[in-house]
């Protein structure tokens, strides 16, 4: 019984220090599932949870830091960031075409991408609105926090 006291104490430091919503383990007979209070719900896999991007603010420093900064000429652009760590992928399912193209007009509220993670799909919707000048991403690669996603002309 300590043990496994010690082991969830273990696993809610773990979660505190890496900003983890949730984590499920098992090993043998001890399983556990943990989840932050306030976290979204996770939803069975196939089924789509809406995550908004939070508003900007300083992105820890990743092991790619050219992904993170990528180079922008006008000053007009700015970038849409990844919420959340996971698989990017342009469309609903590999046969469907891509919720947004270069050139496309969107709305804060319009879907432009789903990122997967821990098996969860989850909308990415724009931050404001204005034209999709450039996609920064290929659908099926891994993404990190606060990497940029998209270039925005806001308008």
């Amino acid at each position: 019984m300590s043990d496994s006291i010690e082991k969830i104490r273990a696993l809610l430091a773990l979660m505190q220090e890496n900003d983890i919503v949730e984590l499920e383990l098992e090993e043998g007979e001890f399983s556990v599932a943990l989840r932050k209070q306030g976290a979204f719900v996770a939803q069975a896999m196939g089924q789509v949870q809406t995550v908004m991007a939070p508003a900007p603010a300083a992105a820890p420093a990743s092991a790619s830091a050219a992904a993170a900064a990528p180079v922008v000429d006008d000053p007009g652009l700015e970038p849409i960031k990844s919420p959340i760590v996971g698989t990017f992928y342009r469309a609903p399912s590999p046969e469907s075409a891509p919720y947004v193209q270069q050139g496309d007009t969107v709305r804060k509220d319009t879907v432009i991408c789903i990122i997967e993670a821990m098996k969860i799909m989850n909308e990415i919707r724009a931050e404001a609105d204005g034209v999709i000048e450039k996609v920064l991403v290929e659908s099926g690669e891994p993404v990190e926090y606060g990497q940029p996603l998209f270039l925005i002309r806001r308008g």
